[in-house]
């Protein structure tokens, strides 16, 4: 069927794309456009057309990005106006409501693509929501969308003090944005003076510094996996690695553990560990080192009596092009922990790169064991949080493998 005028302008992609589009991915890449029609400026809506002409979706154009188009709607009779944006962040909030119900106090309210916002990040610590920007198209549209974002919530109850901007990413570059962080001039709406904020999560209370934490100030994705971790702390001697604010060390204490040891490479990090244990009257069950993961568990004599290890380590890998090296990095420092646990011990072990894939991860943890001389028994296979929801058709959205292991 012949595509009908429209007010935007059109770009025709490769047959390869339009495969891709038809099934379900939001992304059309540098080389996949064949055709293009009145393209004027960057962070603008295109209509993306087939090879055959007929009309597949309507996106973001970026030249600037190795990601020419985001496409935001399959729908050729949607209008972007205030009431689409309005429509999609009530969708993501009923979501959140229903596979989050009373949990609601701590999440992610919008998760980029598996919520039809590329680009877009939205963190609730309590009363602020935490942003972060990542494509262009949004960045021009954030007028409307943050208003809305205070004005539902607030409807429910939520009464939103501030949106701060996390911004300070390099990645913005890519797209032609500048970095920046700091409070979002929302109308009528007094910003607070503090960046930092105490939350409550699984009943534990952590403080977020918001303006200077990785990422948007605290990892919300790992908050069931924390609890799978504490099920089986009870009696334990446990070692955290790579604790960053303390999460999981803090989850085990929780769970009953006789005593955890929380280590971390950033001093930084193990300080504000040191800081949460205290804010939870933690302190007496809990140890803290300085250390690169990789140096100390070669050093840790068994005799310190560790019997559940918890691997949380940052991505190890970016790009397909560093997979083989992270799978390197993964296998030694699970191979380590392996061989420092007694037979029935417990590990917990995770991978948050999209790149390494759960096939890579699973095979990565088969050598490892068999290098170790070890079993694993499974005991639970899990993901990320649901309010960080997997769209099957985008697989960037399907990123942290979380495994629990007694070791046999």
């Amino acid at each position: 069927m012949a595509f009908k005028a429209r007010e935007y302008p059109y770009i025709k992609i490769s047959k390869k794309a339009e495969n891709s589009v038809l099934h379900g991915h939001p992304w059309v890449y540098d080389g996949e456009l064949k055709e293009t029609s009145g393209i004027t400026e960057n962070g603008e809506l295109v209509d993306v057309l087939g090879s055959s002409g007929q009309y597949l979706g309507t996106g973001f154009y970026n030249d600037n990005s190795k990601i020419k188009i985001r496409i935001i709607s399959t729908n050729a009779n949607d209008k972007f106006d205030e009431a689409f944006f309005e429509r999609r962040i009530r969708y993501a909030w009923e979501y959140r409501k229903t596979v989050m119900r009373n949990d609601l106090n701590c999440c992610r309210v919008i998760f980029g693509e598996a919520d039809t916002f590329p680009g877009l990040t939205v963190d609730k610590f309590n009363d602020i929501l935490v942003t972060q920007t990542l494509s262009l198209g949004i960045e021009k549209r954030k007028h409307i969308i943050f208003p809305l974002l205070y004005k539902i919530l607030n409807e429910d109850g939520i009464r939103i003090k501030g949106i701060y901007e996390r911004n300070d990413v390099s990645i913005r570059k890519l797209e032609g944005m500048t970095e920046n962080k700091g409070f979002y001039n929302l109308d009528g709406v007094m910003s607070p003076e503090s960046t930092s904020v105490i939350i409550d999560e699984n009943g534990i209370k952590y403080n977020v510094d918001f303006e200077n934490g990785q990422k948007t100030g605290f990892f919300l994705d790992q908050k069931y996996n924390r609890l799978a971790a504490a099920k089986i702390a009870k009696g334990k001697r446990v070692l955290d690695c790579f604790t960053h604010t303390g999460s999981f060390a803090l989850n085990a204490v929780m769970g009953g553990a006789e005593h955890v040891c929380a280590v971390d490479i950033s001093d930084d990090a193990v300080k504000m560990a040191e800081k949460n244990a205290r804010l939870n009257g933690f302190e007496d069950k809990m140890s803290f080192r300085t250390a690169n993961v990789f140096d100390l568990l070669p050093t840790i004599p068994k005799s310190e009596g560790f019997d559940f290890i918890i691997l949380d380590p940052p991505a190890f890998t970016k790009s397909r092009a560093t997979v083989d090296s992270a799978i390197r990095g993964y296998k030694e420092i699970n191979l380590r922990a392996m061989k420092l646990l007694p037979r029935g011990g417990y590990l917990a072990t995770c991978s948050c790169s999209h790149f390494m894939r759960d096939d890579l991860f699973r095979s990565m943890l088969r050598s490892a064991a068999y290098d170790a001389h070890v079993s694993l028994r499974q005991i639970e296979a899990r993901q990320q949080a649901p309010d960080h929801p997997i769209l099957w058709n985008v697989p960037e959205t399907d990123y942290l493998k979380f495994y629990i292991f007694q070791i046999v």
